[in-house]
Order: C-alpha cells, then structure tokens, then sequence
C-alpha cells in the first residue's frame, strides 16, 4: 500500500476531458447522431476502459494510502514502541483488504457507468471528423506508448516538483500544523531530522485521541 495514487495518472487525455464534461452536463438528451458518428463513439469509449478501470482503482487506494500515512505519524505517539509493529502490521492488512475487497466493485461500476457516462458529452463535444482523428490517436502506437510511459514521466517530474518547492512550502505547512495543534491543545511536534537525501516525509497534524473524525 505504497506508492503515488493513481487516479490522477490513469485519468489522462479524452478520458479527463469526457468525464469533466459528463460530470458538468445537463442531463438533455443530445441531438440524434448518424449511425457512423455513433460506432466512432463506441470505439472511443472503449478505448478508454483500460484508463477508466485504473481510475476506478485509484479512486479507493486514495483514502486509504492517506489513512495509512495519517496512522503512520499517530502510530508513535498511541502506541507503545514494543506494540508498534504489530499494530502498524494490522492498519496495513486492514487497508490492504478493504482495497481487495472495494476495487471489484468500484471497478465493475465504473465499467457498466462509462458507456453511457462518456457516449454522451463524446457525441455531443465532438464531430465526426474530430472522432476519427480521436480514434486514430488512441489506436496508434505513439499513443499506446505515450500512455505507457507517461507515469514515469509523471512520477519524476513530481519528485522534482517537491524537491524544488520544498525549501518554500515547509514552513507554511509547518506553520499550518502548528496552528491546528493549537487549536486541538495537541503536543507540539518535536522536529524531524531530514532522510538520507534531504527529503523528509511532510509530517501531518496527528487525529486526536478521541471524538467524531
């Protein structure tokens, strides 16, 4: 349960485009197509559904890899450091098993909604000539490879990103947590030394002990 999540990475190209336009349609019935235009946008949608199946993965890792980085910087003030394995060992099989068991359905839904969801902004957005020059770019090797490639691409360009603004962003977050460990009458935090490399996890505000989340 490491790792960047990927809803971000897997949403990429037509797929963003056609799922910020589902969301922000009216729900009108879009003008009647030709039968041509309409296969263009079955091929499309289903060129998409590797994407939209990584999106669907994506969005349930997300809450749980911040759970797990949230319980990771509560873990050593609750627990006591002889229990601290186990208890980190548990948190990590219980996400692990709510990822196991949500991802098939989060994946089913999002494959039985896509067709209906993206067909409409697609027919609606797009001309038919615009589809054929969609379809061909999906289905050309440079796009299969761009795809492919482009979490790499991503990946270190973030890490550059964080590196980069590091030296300008830490102190307003550490002034932030500061502020919200006031307010919850939280221990202030005792400063972290700095990962080999320089690059230190960004502790976050600890939950507090009790009370509703």
């Amino acid at each position: 349960m490491t790792g960047r999540p990927i809803a971000a990475r897997a949403l990429t190209g037509l797929a963003a485009l056609v799922l910020c336009a589902a969301a922000s349609a009216q729900a009108t019935a879009p003008a009647p197509s030709s039968p041509a235009k309409k296969k263009l946008v079955e091929r499309a949608v289903q060129l998409q559904m590797p994407a939209i199946e990584l999106l669907a993965r994506g969005l349930v890792e997300q809450p749980a890899v911040q759970m797990l980085r949230e319980a990771a910087q509560v873990l050593p003030q609750r627990v006591p450091a002889e229990q601290r394995e186990a208890a980190g060992k548990r948190i990590e099989d219980g996400a692990r098993r709510y990822v196991d068991e949500a991802a098939p359905l989060m994946r089913e839904r999002a494959l039985r909604l896509a067709p209906t969801a993206l067909a409409g902004p697609l027919d609606e957005k797009f001309s038919e000539d615009e589809l054929k020059q969609i379809v061909a770019w999906l289905e050309s090797p440079v796009a299969k490879k761009y795809q492919q490639l482009l979490p790499e691409i991503q990946h270190g360009f973030v890490q550059k990103l964080v590196a980069d603004a590091r030296p300008s962003i830490d102190p307003k977050l550490n002034a932030l947590e500061l502020e919200i460990r006031s307010v919850l009458n939280l221990p202030t935090r005792p400063a972290q030394a700095p990962a080999p490399g320089g690059t230190a996890p960004r502790p976050g505000p600890a939950a507090p002990a009790s009370g509703p989340r």
